[in-house]
């Protein structure tokens, strides 16, 4: 029988802030309730919020070029046949220790690249979970912005006729706080150190804006994030990087 006192919970949780610099825009196309074509996405209370979905992808997608730059073999997301453990097309090194797991089941070795190992794929749960970055200020204190815009012709470079459209932001320049979590699981890959933080912290410090029409100036903001302490051996890992590009599978 298995006590309930007798387990320990290993996950580690942070709290993360964004605090929006300019406007955000946020947008959920097809809702219903707003004079704007593509209203700000809001929670059952009505709060502001920015998805975890489009949290962890940008966080993904910058973390792969973070692990590239330092020249490990990464798979290529979203599509799940170039994704580990297919990566179909991809002529890489990822036959390596860093990369080696054991699959009881059939009894082969599958290989997952750094990325794969926090952020998971068809085949690997990821390790992270995140909630919704939640707006902290009061809703009914927050009036409804809408920003017009108009289509623009591409090949004659002038506005389309009857494409005008208006999108719903946050307040410009009102300095909000997204606050919410993120949940950390232990190392998989317990046979190295475990660098998942210190490479969602990098990440992190690369994404600027979020949101859309960020060509324009909405969605910049700023990071509260909290400190973390991380070992040397963490840093002498990332620059390891013992990938061989266009390596025969061993």
């Amino acid at each position: 029988m298995i006590s309930l006192q007798q387990l320990t919970n290993s996950v580690e949780t942070y709290s993360i802030t964004a605090i929006i610099d300019t406007a955000l825009c946020v947008g959920a196309g097809g809702s219903s309730g707003s004079l704007a074509d593509k209203p700000i996405v809001r929670n059952a209370e009505g709060n502001l919020l920015i998805p975890a979905s489009q949290i962890k992808g940008r966080l993904r997608h910058e973390c792969e070029k973070i692990a590239r730059g330092l020249n490990w073999a990464v798979c290529e997301s979203p599509n799940p046949e170039t994704m580990c453990p297919q990566r179909v097309g991809l002529t890489e090194n990822f036959w390596i220790d860093e990369y080696k797991f054991s699959d009881k089941i059939n009894g082969k070795d599958i290989y997952h690249c750094l990325i794969c190992q926090i952020f998971g794929n068809p085949s690997l749960p990821s390790r992270i979970i995140f909630n919704d970055l939640i707006c902290e200020e009061n809703p009914e204190y927050l009036p409804e912005i809408l920003r017009p815009g108009v289509t623009i012709n591409r090949r004659r470079g002038v506005a389309e006729e009857n494409k005008l459209y208006f999108l719903e932001t946050s307040p410009v320049n009102a300095h909000l706080k997204f606050t919410g979590e993120i949940l950390i699981q232990p190392n998989i890959n317990p046979k190295y150190v475990d660098y998942a933080k210190a490479l969602i912290w990098a990440g992190f410090k690369q994404i600027n804006a979020l949101g859309g029409s960020k060509s324009v100036g909405l969605g910049w903001l700023t990071w509260e994030l909290p400190e973390i302490s991380v070992d040397e051996k963490v840093w002498e890992l990332l620059a390891k990087a013992e990938v061989v590009n266009g390596s025969d599978e061993s």
